[in-house]
Order: C-alpha cells, then sequence, then structure tokens
C-alpha cells in the first residue's frame, strides 16, 4: 500500500469507530490482539452513542464522500445483507454534493467538443449548475443548431483516481468481513463490492446512459404513461451528455401535485404500468427510479404522465426469467407454494437437488403470515423480498437481474403508495401478468414462434442431408474415440492390478531376504553352511528382479531407468525416487554381501589346506 492510501484506510476505520460501528462485529470475533490494535491505533469514542445503529451508518458513509454514499445506496437494496432498521436508513443517503467550479465543467465541454468554445454549440450557457451530484453536475442552455432549451450533463474532472483509489480499500475491508462476522462467508462481500464497481464504472460512461435513453424514449414513443426527454447523440461522448430539458413536478411533491389538480390514483396505477410493461413487454427497464428521477408532466393532469431522467442504470431479463417471474407472481398470490418451489428449481435459481418439500415449507412458513392482510395492504416488493430471502436459504445463487427488479419494485410501490395509500398493487398488476403468460404459453405463442422460425428453416431445409450425414459421421468417429478411450483404461486398469500384485511379492521377498541375511550371526561360516545358502541368494536375486519385473510390466519406467539411470518418471517423481533406490540398495547390499561370503569361503577353504 502506498502512503496515500494507508492515511486513506486510517481515517476510513476512525470513522467508522467514531461512529460505534465496531458494534456490528461480535464480541467473540475480536481477539486480544485486535482488541490491541484497536486501542493502541485508533483509540476513538463512540460519539454517537445515543442514536440507533441504522442511522450512525449512514451518517459515517456520508462523512466519507460521494464513492461511500453511492456504495450505501447500492446497500440498501440488498435486504438480504442487512436487517430492514439499517436497509431503511441506507435508503436515506441523498447523492447531493457541492458542485464543482463551472469554469472547469466549461472547460470539459469545450475539450469534448474538439476545442472550439462552448458559444459555438450552445447559447445562453448558464455557468451555474442547475443541479450536482457525486459523479456529473448539470448545466443549462440552448442548442445553436435549433434553439431547443437543452441540459448538459458532465462528469467530474478527475473521479475516476477517486473512485478507483476507495473501491481498492472498499475491496481490502470486504476481505476482511468473513474473518470478522459469523455470516460474513454467506454475505460474498467480495462479490457485493464487485457488482458496486461494475455499476458505478458504467455510471462514468455517459454514452451508456445515451444510449439506455434512447432506448427507453423508442419503447414508449407516442405512450400516455411514459415520458423520456430527447438525447442528441451528436453532442455526446464518454463525458458529457446533451439532451432536452424537461419542466415537471417531482414526484415526491404530492401537495404540488393535488394543487394542479392530478388524477393521484390513475398516477399511482401507471407507476405499476409502467413497470410491470417494461420488464415483461420490453425486457429491459429502469432501474433507479427513485423520486428524484422520477416528475410528473404539468400538462393534462386528469390524465397524468410519467417522466423519467437519469438512465445510467438498467435491467433486463431473459424469455426464461420473465416467465419464471410471472408464473412466481401468479403462483405465490394463489397460494400455491409447491408451484412457487418447483418453479425455482426449473429456473435453475436454486440448485436442482434441492428438496422440493423442504422448500415447500419454508416458503409456506414465512409467507403465510404476509395474507392474513388485505391484499391492498400486503407489499409487493416485501413478497418479492421474503421469497428470495428464503431461496437464498436453500443456497440460491445472486442473481444480479432479479436483484436490480427488486430494487425497482420497492421504490415503484413506494412512490405509488405516497401518491395514493389505498393503492392495490396486485389488483393492478394481476390482469396484466396474466394477460402476458396466456400470450407467451398456450397455441397463440406456438403459432408466433413458428413465424418466426419458418424463414430460416426454409433457408436451413436444402443443408439438412448434408447436416445429418455430418452428424452420423462425427457420431461414428466420436464412438470410435470413445472406445479407443476405454480399451486403453481398462489396459492400463489390469497393467496397475499386475504391477500392486508383483510389488506386493517383491516386498514380501525382500523382507524375506532381509531377515535371512542378518539374523544368522550365530552360525558362523562353516563351509558346508556357506555352500548351503544357495536358498539366500535365490530369494534376495528373486526379491530384485521381481521388483524391477513389476516396473517393467507397469509400464512406468524402463529397464535402463530402473537399474542403472535413476530417470524418472513426472508423475509421483518423489515416490517412484524412493521406490528405485530402494531396489538399487537391495541389489547392491546383496552382491556386495555374496561377494563378500565368497571371497571368505575361499579363505577358509585355503587355510583347511594349508592345514592353518
Amino acid at each position: 500500500m502506498t502512503p496515500g492510501e494507508v492515511r486513506r484506510l486510517y481515517f476510513i476505520i476512525r470513522t467508522f469507530l467514531s461512529y460505534g460501528l465496531d458494534e456490528l462485529i461480535p464480541k467473540m470475533r475480536i481477539t486480544l490482539p485486535l482488541r490491541l490494535w484497536r486501542y493502541s491505533l485508533f483509540w476513538m469514542p463512540n460519539r454517537h452513542k445515543d442514536k440507533p445503529l441504522g442511522e450512525r451508518l449512514r451518517l459515517a458513509l456520508q462523512e466519507l464522500g460521494p464513492v461511500w454514499i453511492k456504495f450505501g445506496q447500492m446497500l440498501s437494496t440488498r435486504r438480504d445483507l442487512f436487517p430492514p432498521h439499517i436497509a431503511d436508513q441506507l435508503a436515506l443517503l441523498q447523492d447531493k454534493v457541492a458542485p464543482f467550479d463551472g469554469k472547469l465543467a466549461k472547460q470539459q465541454i469545450e475539450a469534448a467538443m474538439g476545442g472550439l468554445p462552448v458559444e459555438a454549440w450552445f447559447d445562453d450557457f448558464e455557468i451555474k449548475p442547475l443541479a450536482s451530484a457525486s459523479i456529473a453536475q448539470v448545466h443549462t442552455a440552448r442548442l445553436k443548431s435549433n434553439g431547443k432549451e437543452v441540459v448538459i450533463k458532465v462528469i467530474r474532472p478527475d473521479i475516476l483516481p477517486v473512485i478507483k483509489a476507495d473501491l481498492k480499500l472498499i475491496y481490502r475491508l470486504a476481505r476482511w468481513v468473513p474473518r470478522l462476522l459469523p455470516d460474513g462467508r454467506r454475505l460474498r462481500p467480495t462479490e457485493v463490492v464487485r457488482e458496486y464497481e461494475k455499476t458505478l464504472i458504467d455510471e462514468l460512461n455517459l454514452l451508456r446512459e445515451s444510449a439506455n435513453a434512447i432506448q427507453l424514449r423508442r419503447n414508449f414513443e407516442d405512450s400516455p404513461m411514459l415520458y423520456i426527454p430527447e438525447v442528441y447523440p451528436d453532442y455526446c461522448s464518454e463525458g458529457m451528455m446533451v439532451m432536452e430539458r424537461i419542466y415537471g413536478i417531482p414526484v415526491s411533491d404530492v401537495a404540488t401535485l393535488e394543487k394542479n389538480g392530478t388524477n393521484m390514483k390513475l398516477l399511482a396505477e401507471r407507476g405499476v404500468q409502467v413497470f410491470f410493461t417494461q420488464v415483461f413487454r420490453d425486457s429491459f427497464f429502469h432501474a433507479d427510479m427513485h423520486p428524484g428521477n422520477i416528475f410528473v408532466s404539468y400538462e393534462h393532469p386528469e390524465n397524468p404522465k410519467y417522466i423519467g431522467i437519469d438512465c445510467g442504470i438498467v435491467g433486463s431479463l431473459n424469455k426464461e426469467d420473465k416467465r419464471y417471474l410471472a408464473e412466481n407472481f401468479i403462483a405465490f398470490f394463489n397460494r400455491d407454494y409447491r408451484k412457487v418451489a418447483e418453479l425455482h428449481v426449473d429456473s435453475g435459481w436454486v440448485p436442482p437437488d434441492t428438496n422440493v418439500e423442504e422448500f415447500e415449507f419454508a416458503i409456506r412458513t414465512v409467507c403465510e403470515p404476509i395474507f392474513e392482510k388485505p391484499l391492498a395492504e400486503i407489499s409487493f416488493g416485501h413478497v418479492l423480498l421474503n421469497l428470495f430471502n428464503t431461496a437464498r436459504r436453500f443456497n440460491m445463487e445472486v442473481q444480479p437481474q432479479l436483484v436490480l427488479l427488486q430494487k425497482t419494485l420497492l421504490y415503484v410501490e413506494g412512490v405509488g403508495r405516497q401518491l395514493y395509500p389505498q393503492l392495490d398493487l396486485w389488483k393492478t398488476a394481476k390482469p396484466f401478468l396474466e394477460s402476458w403468460i396466456k400470450d407467451q404459453v398456450g397455441i397463440p405463442a406456438l403459432v408466433r414462434a413458428f413465424k418466426e422460425k419458418a424463414p430460416f428453416w426454409v433457408e436451413k431445409m436444402p443443408e439438412l442431408p448434408e447436416l445429418v450425414y455430418d452428424s452420423l459421421r462425427q457420431g461414428k468417429y466420436l464412438q470410435h474415440s470413445v472406445d479407443k478411450i476405454a480399451r486403453e483404461l481398462q489396459s492400463n486398469h489390469v497393467r496397475q492390478g499386475q504391477s500392486r500384485y508383483f510389488l506386493g511379492i517383491g516386498a514380501t521377498l525382500v523382507l524375506s531376504g532381509t531377515f535371512l541375511l542378518v539374523s544368522r550371526p550365530e552360525w558362523g561360516f562353516d563351509a558346508r553352511l556357506v555352500n548351503g545358502r544357495w536358498s539366500d541368494r535365490l530369494v534376495c536375486r528373486l526379491a530384485q528382479n521381481t521388483l524391477i519385473f513389476s516396473s517393467l510390466k507397469a509400464g512406468r519406467v524402463t529397464y535402463n531407468a530402473a537399474l542403472f539411470n535413476h530417470h524418472l518418471p513426472q508423475r509421483n517423481m518423489y515416490g517412484w525416487y524412493q521406490y528405485l533406490a530402494v531396489i538399487d540398495y537391495c541389489r547392491h547390499r546383496c552382491t556386495a554381501f555374496w561377494h563378500q561370503k565368497a571371497r571368505l569361503h575361499r579363505f577358509r577353504s585355503w587355510c583347511v589346506d594349508q592345514r592353518l
């Protein structure tokens, strides 16, 4: 770590401790070295004992700066990681920071436009920002080409190095979590940080945001429910985006909406319809629909229309995910928990070996109390949250697209009930879901799929015989390869069995020969006994040859390698070195011993002949 990183990490830890966030760590996990380290280097009393833990965490993240504020906002959507009282506090984090100098913004705009002055492209450029956030700020102007009012979004200068430095430290802290929290491994903190990093880096590329806005605008063109401002792609770059300026009432300003005569019931229901239309019709939804990004048009308050901005974060679902999700919703509100459990297994959201009966019982236990309330009082978002939390107990993998969906649904539901507290979200959503499923499953869906695929089949039909022939030929070749591999495996198995057999015999003979050589000192060197010990020599020679033969039979070493070179195979090198060393040692010791005995025999014979 660089000195700057050490200083920043020290400041982060001191900030956490000053808000008493060490309470998150169980006392049993705070070892003596950790306690000494904490009081020697980070002596800092808790200055906010009167505040609840969730509020202290929110204040600490606000003090640490924009990167940590956005991290807290992302964590507020992961309600599987925190209890509700902490997640609710994190949701209150406001991404508002002091604006940077408008002259710097002007310089960045000029650099993005090829070095030409701002006046060459825009009239009435306002040096004072209209709004400011942690990643970018917005200035107003008028296009010189057509006179339309626009807003210019500019990325903060030198923000990328700051983000990368703080992300590096967040990764370091995430690696400590499994050691400090008993449930740390299940939380998968490194994956959470990686998800946040991807989201944050995507927000830094305004070309991506402009493409998202263009797609959403196309999806809701001429829609009475949602309006997306026009983007001017010729003026956009990675660090700058130009789009139409809109005028509307913030969706959170209920008093102004009522004063304007807005039909609040219809507005709330349309919010639900917009969400499900994006998810199920378009498979592309605005995933950052918090109140700061949603406005309501002043025009036609009796037939209100939403205005959506800030399309930096979007989500998408594939066809299978949409079908499983829609069927899950319907089965859930019909209290068909068996169907819910089976859908989770079929979709691959939980492992295929999950016990469906146990899973069904867990879902029933958690969700039955919810349905004791009237449907109008049931939170759709919290139903989905409870469902996912239960599934995670059965090793459900985190699905990023479902996390975004859950977060967006909570936003939509919260805004809808703020506008119209009697909103029955299920009554609004159920007809849409049933209509979508009917359209996707059944005869109409089959006919539509056939029509879509018909041109492809017509094009490929002449090639069908050749494809069948190639498939059969490849199948024969594959079968031949499989048979060859099977024969080789069987041959290797036989050789290994023979090797073990001969090794067992050889080891037995080595031990027998060794005992014969070392256990007869009382016999002396009587010539008759020496001459009669041919069996000893036979045992040792047989042991030596059996060990060498077992190696050759196993096909592992050559004869020369076994006897002279000690060349070792790559596999199990150390074990073979010991094995061959034992063979060589036994051979040399046996040969030397019998040479010595032969010399002693000749010496005794000479002594007898000389009558010594």
